[in-house]
């Protein structure tokens, strides 16, 4: 019986949150903590020539400086400095030499007693520098655009399929046809908790690093393969993150700058980034893409091209899913899907909330009603006209897909049937108002991990994984599956997470986090339950002497007979009867692979969007949002809600504002601040509705459940653009779409 899943309930660590007891990263305060402030590159490419730290040193309360030339021996080969999250290459090694490889690049790190001395010193270093020309431009260098380099496919971020059919000679025979190019700028991650590392220097050299990250074992991995220190002595604790939406998966530089100094000065350090700072790694990455659809005169599409060339870094190929998504949202028989990097002189770019989903998502649904449009054929009649039960790029049927109820819950929730096709015929005043709408899909991924469970002496039940918790709510619906399959009320269970010591799981991304920890939390669940039956059977007079496990329920904080509830014995008694001792289990949730590899696992959505657009001012004001989704099972319908609305949020964020400006004469992000990269505010949002369609699910794990974290995202910038051609008769095809691109 179920009393806890799929019911709205509060955060459990809301408390904590809203009186300032939960700690992050930079708020752990030991005794005699040394702060590290970091000096940024001030060229994009060349190398140091001269640093002279001579006048820091003088200061009191200065304890080092570090640079490539008195850093100590590490590790040698790059394997040692991969992260579970690294593309191929070479990973990025901090003061590893006096090459300057991008612009903000950390060149130095001071230490000192106080941070207000360490960043006063900071600023007394001289820094010579020998300067090399750079390249940063996607647009200037797309012509040497290349494939990645091979060994780059993986289950997670596999290469666009061979092309199928012939797509030149039935395009170029289609009646109708449209060729778009689709440009969008570098993102950064701006979570409110900038990056820190926090380490404990203790006994024998043993780390316990407070971090922010997605994934306490993948900072543990790090630390321990590049300093060379056993894992048993590396612990790494985050159990809060103040957001991360993707920048917390690798392992930054603050953590690596921190565990240096505080293994040469032996005593804790702890090393905060600037704001400012946060736009010297890993970014969404510019890309530009070319998509060309051919239809005949029915509406039926029959050829696709869908190219998208992006930037990488130097040192590492890094790459996106951005293309494949159209071979699975449509099923032309005819397609050309490629995709191409750039290196250059900037940072790894790094996964952004739906990386690459969003990306090519946003310029395939833009194309599509371009295409409708030109049909003379309603946006949502054509994809329905164009909708396919398979993924065409595997030729596999989905699990489940429930898009078509999505986009007739949506449009009727949206109101969509009232929509005046003609562009520029809305009006509400002096203003033009337009209607969009677009799909969205994202991959539904489990993933191995492992969870414990232990029913303690006091009948309290304390369950735990590695994972993470970025704001999504972790704490809570791993709370509410372990209550639900014990029985047990959702005060009496703790859920821990954010420490590598807790059984292992992967790092939190990818919207796997539910799917994979929760069946792992269910499977401990279950274990533990069958070892209490165990016990409970042997009790004196027990009512399950003769019963199997199959023949009882666990449910009001007892083992109860489903025949007859009122054969009952408390989980207290059965505790009780175990000597004193707590009831334990630690158990491993795997994919089951066999079943999973014949389906497509995907999760869908349909968004509609209303937009007002002053004519004589090109301001666009996002009135209405509706975003229905087929997530399969819905744990909390309240945090659900939550991560859908935060990813309409960005999606408005990103269709209108978000954009990192590169000034390509000094090769530097020149908006690195809160108050010149623009992101969405209450005063940007208005009406938000979300629709969470029914969806049964029992292919893609356990629970049946999909992530939410990235779907409420994908579909939106294209609803947007869509509904501002909608008001305008303007194709605005380069994102963010800004008043200068409208007027």
């Amino acid at each position: 019986m179920t009393q806890y899943i799929g019911k709205p309930i509060n955060r459990v660590d809301g408390l904590d949150k809203v009186t300032g007891k939960a700690r992050y990263a930079a708020e752990f305060n030991v005794p005699e903590l040394a702060y590290g402030v970091v000096i940024s590159s001030a060229i994009t490419k060349g190398k140091i020539v001269r640093i002279d730290a001579s006048d820091a040193l003088s200061l009191e309360g200065v304890l080092q400086v570090f640079t490539h030339e008195n850093r100590p021996k590490l590790a040698w080969f790059d394997l040692s400095y991969k992260d579970q999250d690294a593309p191929p290459g070479s990973p990025f090694r901090p003061l590893h030499d006096e090459k300057i490889k991008y612009s903000g690049q950390p060149v130095a790190l001071v230490v000192a007693e106080t941070y207000e001395v360490a960043r006063y010193a900071a600023s007394l270093i001289q820094i010579e520098y020998e300067e090399e020309e750079h390249e940063t431009s996607l647009e200037a260098n797309k012509d040497r655009a290349r494939k990645p380099k091979s060994g780059l496919a993986s289950a997670l971020k596999p290469p666009p399929p061979k092309p199928r059919g012939d797509f030149e000679e039935v395009f170029n025979a289609a009646p109708v046809r449209t060729i778009s190019r689709y440009v969008h700028s570098v993102e950064h991650h701006n979570p409110m908790e900038m990056f820190a590392t926090t380490v404990v220097y203790e006994k024998k050299g043993k780390l316990t690093i407070y971090d922010k990250t997605q994934g306490a074992p993948n900072s543990q991995l790090y630390v321990s393969q590049v300093f060379n220190i056993p894992f048993r002595d590396v612990r790494v604790i985050s159990p809060y993150v103040g957001g991360a939406f993707g920048s917390a998966l690798r392992p930054q530089y603050q953590l690596f700058l921190a565990v240096l100094a505080a293994r040469e000065l032996k005593r804790s350090v702890r090393v905060s980034l600037t704001r400012q700072q946060m736009f010297t790694f890993g970014h969404r990455p510019a890309t530009n893409q070319t998509i060309a659809l051919g239809a005949n005169a029915d509406g039926e599409m029959t050829a696709m091209y869908h190219e998208a060339i992006s930037e990488t870094s130097r040192f590492e190929d890094y790459t996106e899913v951005v293309v494949n998504w159209s071979g699975m949202l449509y099923p032309p028989e005819n397609v050309i899907l490629d995709y191409k990097l750039v290196p250059l002189d900037v940072y790894t770019p790094l996964d952004m909330r739906a990386p690459g989903g969003v990306t090519g998502v946003s310029a395939l649904e833009c194309a599509v009603d371009e295409l409708a449009y030109k049909l003379g054929i309603d946006p949502l009649e054509f994809r329905l006209k164009n909708y396919t039960e398979r993924d065409m790029n595997e030729d596999l049927p989905y699990s489940s897909k429930e898009l078509r109820e999505c986009f007739r819950q949506g449009a009727e929730r949206f109101g969509w049937a009232k929509r005046n096709p003609e562009p520029r015929s809305m009006r509400n005043g002096s203003n033009l108002i337009g209607w969009g709408m677009a799909t969205g899909i994202w991959d539904a991924m489990q993933m191995p991990a492992r969870a414990e469970a232990v029913l303690m002496v006091n009948g309290k039940l304390r369950v735990s994984s590695a994972t993470a918790d970025i704001g999504t709510g972790t704490y809570t619906v791993m709370t509410q599956i372990a209550a639900d399959t014990l029985g047990m009320p959702v005060e009496d269970v703790l859920f821990k997470l954010g420490d590598t010591e807790l059984p292992l799981a992967p790092i939190q991304g990818g919207s796997w986090t539910v799917a994979t920890v929760g069946s792992a939390v269910k499977a401990v669940c279950e274990d533990l339950g069958k070892t209490l039956f165990k016990l409970a059977k042997k009790l004196p007079g027990s009512p399950f002497s003769k019963v199997d496990y199959q023949d009882v329920v666990f449910l009001d904080k007892s083992i109860q007979l489903k025949a007859d509830s009122a054969l009952r014995v408390s989980l207290q008694d059965v505790v009780d009867s175990n000597g004193g001792r707590a009831v334990r289990e630690t158990s491993t949730s795997l994919p089951n692979m066999l079943q999973q590899r014949k389906y497509a696992r995907s999760v869908h959505s349909a968004v509609f969007a209303e937009v007002q657009i002053d004519e004589e001012l090109g301001t666009v004001k996002v009135t209405r949002l509706v975003s229905a989704i087929a997530g399969g099972r819905i744990i909390n319908p309240k945090t659900a809600r939550s991560q859908i609305i935060g990813g309409m949020v960005w999606g408005i964020s990103k269709a209108l504002e978000e954009e990192s400006v590169m000034d390509h004469q000094v090769g530097r992000f020149m908006n690195h601040s809160l108050a010149e990269y623009h992101v969405a505010v209450n005063a940007d949002i208005h009406e938000l509705d979300v629709v969470f369609v029914e969806e049964d699910d029992t292919i893609v794990n356990p629970l049946g459940a999909k992530g939410l974290g990235e779907i409420g995202i994908v579909g939106v910038p294209a609803a947007i653009s869509n509904a501002v051609f909608h008001a305008t008769g303007k194709r605005i095809r380069e994102l963010p779409i800004t008043l200068d691109k409208l007027l």
